[in-house]
């Protein structure tokens, strides 16, 4: 009955991801304009994130939405056809629940944030508009 379920969900997931992608790409939204050395500054700052995530999970598609409205520029680590990512994530994350944001501070201390919506407070918080 499990593997049942499963191959339900699977299905509606294959069927409805290219229209929730298809969504997401006519409806972009325009990235925040900075100065060349803000920008730089703020690439600098991103170059330490990684955000674990399935193309299709709509929960991601709102994270990765919000990374482009603040114009940040985070390395995308694909959990789901990618077995190296998702073994990372969940060995150092726990779980293998996406999204999943990998801050990793200067001195080498990793935190792992779950949750689309803390991980859009946190990117808020940290790159937001003043």
């Amino acid at each position: 009955m499990k593997s049942l379920i499963r191959l339900f969900f699977r299905s509606v997931r294959a069927v409805l991801g290219p229209f929730l992608l298809l969504g997401n790409w006519l409806t972009q939204p325009k990235g925040v304009t900075r100065t060349p050395e803000a920008q730089a500054t703020v690439d600098a700052r991103t170059r330490a994130l990684a955000l674990y995530h399935f193309p299709t999970c709509p929960f991601c598609i709102k994270v990765r939405r919000t990374l482009r409205r603040l114009s940040l520029h985070v390395e995308l680590r694909d959990a789901r056809s990618d077995d190296v990512h998702r073994a990372a994530l969940v060995a150092g994350g726990g779980k293998a629940q996406v999204p999943c944001l990998l801050i990793t501070a200067a001195d080498g201390q990793q935190t792992w944030l779950y949750e689309s919506d803390a991980i859009n407070a946190w990117l808020e918080r940290e790159f937001g508009a003043a």
